[in-house]
Order: structure tokens, then sequence, then C-alpha cells
């Protein structure tokens, strides 16, 4: 009997201390939704999961052939990018991307996970499509991408997985994609200052080259420990970034950059962490298309 009221006591201190642990990495990351990011640790652990689909996304499909994660499904660019369109980065219509995603096996109860080869933003691209169509709380990025995966020695494959058509139900949330009348208003002052905070994703030198005005720069690979080491830097200093651009409660993040790509990088960033995350799809490139539409050189926002 004193046994089992000993195991009883080390069983309590156990899940006591275990609750505590949860507490404190609480109260140092408050809002982070931690489910939107994995480790290639936790990747590697549940590569047999039978809800789990991963996602090998870009453009090219040699790159999936020579070598990807055990299971990875290839997903192109044009199955989730409209290259037909005046912007060349616009989503593809709803109806499409329900296709589009369902023959590669996602369905409403599977667990995605992304990751993209040539360039991260394309990842968040896909993970910023997938929470337009109402499925992002069931989609995560491979922090650290392939090439972490790669630098741990992980297995790899040229096998193609056998893929089970899947079945989703979307539900549509176009206010991430923020148009440029919206933009424009913004710009104006129309919108109030204390409403949203314009990030420029693009490299330091674009950003002086000409950026929109009020937009604070963000370069999206600043956000990771470094181009060797491209996992995410933790959430104290993920929004000690966003604060500096002048991100405070109850302001929306809505990023650009040049298409789409980059800012998408911005976008999965402010959700991973709670904020309120929105981008403008058109960027630079519609920006500039435009006439007469004020453009501010420089350092400053303004």
């Amino acid at each position: 009997m004193l046994k089992n009221q000993r195991h009883r006591l080390v069983v309590a201190a156990l899940v006591m201390a275990s609750l505590a642990a949860a507490q404190t990495q609480q109260v140092a990351s408050p809002g982070v939704r931690s489910q939107l990011l994995v480790s290639t640790e936790w990747l590697g652990q549940h590569l047999s999961d039978p809800h789990l689909v991963i996602i090998h996304a870009g453009h090219n499909e040699k790159d999936y052939s020579t070598a990807h994660i055990p299971g990875a499904r290839f997903l192109a660019w044009d199955k989730f990018v409209d290259v037909q369109s005046p912007l060349r980065t616009e989503l593809l219509p709803i109806e499409e991307l329900k296709k589009n995603f369902e023959e590669i096996g996602i369905s409403d109860d599977s667990r995605v996970v992304i990751y993209a080869p040539e360039w991260d933003p394309q990842a968040a691209r896909v993970f910023l499509t997938l929470d337009y169509l109402g499925l992002g709380d069931h989609a995560a990025l491979l922090d650290g991408g392939i090439k972490q995966w790669f630098n741990e020695k992980r297995p790899y494959t040229s096998a193609v997985p056998a893929v089970t058509h899947g079945h989703l139900s979307v539900h549509e949330h176009p206010e991430i994609i923020i148009k440029i009348k919206q933009i424009k208003n913004i710009v104006a002052g129309q919108s109030g200052p204390s409403q949203a905070v314009l990030i420029d994703s693009r490299p330091d030198k674009r950003y002086r080259d000409g950026h929109l005005p009020g937009a604070a720069p963000m370069y999206w690979q600043k956000m990771q420990a470094s181009e060797e080491n491209p996992v995410l830097r933790p959430p104290q200093e993920l929004r000690a970034m966003f604060r500096e651009a002048g991100v405070t409660p109850g302001k929306q993040v809505i990023s650009y950059c040049e298409v789409g790509q980059q800012a998408s990088y911005t976008y999965f960033v402010a959700r991973y962490l709670g904020l309120d995350a929105a981008m403008y799809d058109g960027s630079m490139h519609e920006w500039s298309m435009m006439q007469e539409q004020p453009v501010v050189k420089g350092n400053a926002p303004r």
C-alpha cells in the first residue's frame, strides 16, 4: 500500500512539473500558434501517420524526382498560383484550388506539412492559399525546410508515394487578401494608422529604391536564424521585430513585396505569432502599374 502511495505521489509530481513547464512556456510566448510550425524531429517521428500529407512545393519537379522527404507529394507552382493572370501571381479560382489540393490527397482531416526547396516563401505561399480556403489550422511549415532535413542527414527518397484522392470542404476567407482599393485608402490615411501596419517584406535595398508610403521594412529572411540555419527565430525575437515596425495590440499586419511571395512568409509569421494578418497580393508589381501612385524612396516610411 505504501508503495502504491509513493507511486501516486511521484506521478502527481511529474504531472505538476509538466503543467508548470507548459505554463512557463505559455507565459514566455503568449498567443503563439505553435501548431503552425513543425520541427524536423517532429516530422521524422510522424512520417507514418495516416492523416499526414507532406507537400514538396515549387517549380522544379526534377528536384522532387531526385530527392524528397519520404511520403512527400509534389505540388507545382501553377497548381496554387494563377500564372495566366495579369499579375501572374494571383490565387487560382476556388474550385480549381480545391481540385488541385484534393488530387494530392488533402482532406478535411489531413495534417499538412509544407516545404519548398527553391525558396521558403513558396512554402509560405501554399500556407496562405490553404488559409484562404479555411484550412490554415490544419497546415504547418517545416522549420528549416528540406535544407535542415538534409543537414541532419535524415532519410530521403526518389519514390513517388501512392496517393488517395482527398475530399475537402472549403470555407473561403477573402478578407486575408487585400485589394488595391483598400491599399490606396490606407496609404491616403483614410483607414486610420491605428488599424493597419504596412510591412515591406523585400530586401533593404529594394525598400530604399521605392516603397509604399508609410510602410515599414522587414525583410522576410531576417526572421530566420541565418541563411545557413534557416529555422525561424524565437517568438520573442519575432515579436520585437514586429513591434519595431509599429505593430502594437489591435493593429493588423498587411504585408507586401514584389509579387506576393516574400510577403507570404511575413503573413505566415504574423499568423504564427497570433497577430491579425492579411496580404496585399498585387504588391509593388500592381502598384507600379497604376498611374501616379505615390512611392517613397529612402529608409524612412514617409
